[in-house]
């Protein structure tokens, strides 16, 4: 086990419910060790030609880097409001031993 087995995945939703959802979800099919929600996101982006402003959550997910295509990414596109999902992984380069462990084993 090394850290580059394990990503950050990063997650937008509209509201509250969808973030519950989501979360529990990844949760109990065990695609992730861990979901923090966090509230009170602004995003900016183009969005069908025009520049739009929305308030969102963001999910940050601790999950294996194996899981991110077969796991990861079709159940939030399967459960997403969005048309086109933020869905977007960053590595974990560095953690405690102690940690990585309790992921490795919390993703069966």
């Amino acid at each position: 086990m090394s850290s580059v087995d394990f990503l950050v995945v990063l997650i937008t939703v509209p509201d509250a419910v969808v973030a519950e959802r989501l979360s529990n979800k990844l949760m109990e099919t065990k695609a992730a060790a861990c979901v923090n929600i966090i509230s009170d996101v602004r995003s900016i982006f183009f969005w069908q030609g025009g520049l739009s402003t929305e308030d969102e959550l963001l999910l940050i997910v601790k999950t294996r880097t194996s899981f991110f295509e077969e796991r990861i990414v079709p159940l939030v596109e399967e459960h997403h409001p969005y048309e086109v999902p933020e869905i977007i992984a960053l590595p974990i380069l560095k953690g405690s031993k102690s940690y990585l462990t309790w992921m490795e084993a919390e993703t069966g």
